[in-house]
């Protein structure tokens, strides 16, 4: 097994999780408007019987082309962060209180960091990811590795990074780091909450 699931140690002290993998899944469902627009632009043979995007081949025309991984990210990409938005909104309006995690494997390489307050990097060896895209999406050590070079390397991710986990030691030392960072986003979330509350009191003719 591949390392420690860092977003649902999250979850697991109370962070309402986003997986923006699965919303990607959701988005291309037949019928859905990037649906239409892959079948559009890449053709019938990426496609089965029953209409469902073949993943893994279409995986496998895109990684080694720059242009036609652009053309796939511009249709998907859009429309995960609208359905992300939407979801996210909704979890808030029930708990303004909440801190909400967003897991986005290609977040800093889609340039959709400005959407979010802060930036988690979890890292682990070349090696490690490797291992974990074979493990999690079936891809052979070739395919696992140009996937990997069609991301930001993860070194140039740290500097971007408003934390970093590194979860290449045992499933306690990540779980302690998942704590640290979680005791400051709940101090982050209730300083916005505050704020937000103070401005609004401050924009009350009662209060004048």
């Amino acid at each position: 097994m591949y390392g420690y699931p860092v977003a649902r140690g999250f979850a697991r002290l109370g962070a309402k999780v986003l997986d923006a993998d699965e919303v990607a899944r959701e988005v291309v469902l037949p019928g859905r408007p990037a649906w239409t627009k892959l079948r559009e632009t890449f053709g019938s043979e990426f496609f089965r019987s029953d209409g469902k995007l073949r993943r893994s081949r279409l995986r496998r025309l895109v990684f080694p082309d720059p242009e036609r991984r652009s053309r796939l990210n511009a249709i998907v990409h859009p429309e995960v962060m609208r359905a992300i938005e939407r979801r996210s909104e909704e979890l808030i309006s029930l708990d303004e209180d909440a801190v909400l995690l967003v897991d986005v494997p290609l977040l800093l390489e889609g340039g959709m960091a400005q959407r979010f307050d802060k930036v988690i990097v979890v890292y682990v060896s070349r090696s490690a990811q490797i291992e974990r895209l074979m493990q999690r999406d079936g891809l052979s050590l070739e395919e696992a590795g140009q996937a990997l070079s069609a991301q930001m390397d993860l070194g140039e991710k740290v500097k971007q990074a408003d934390f970093v986990i590194d979860n290449s030691g045992t499933l306690e030392e990540t779980q302690g780091q998942v704590e640290k960072v979680w005791k400051e986003l709940v101090a982050l979330v209730r300083s916005k909450r505050d704020d937000d509350t103070e401005r609004r009191q401050q924009g009350d003719p009662r209060n004048k």
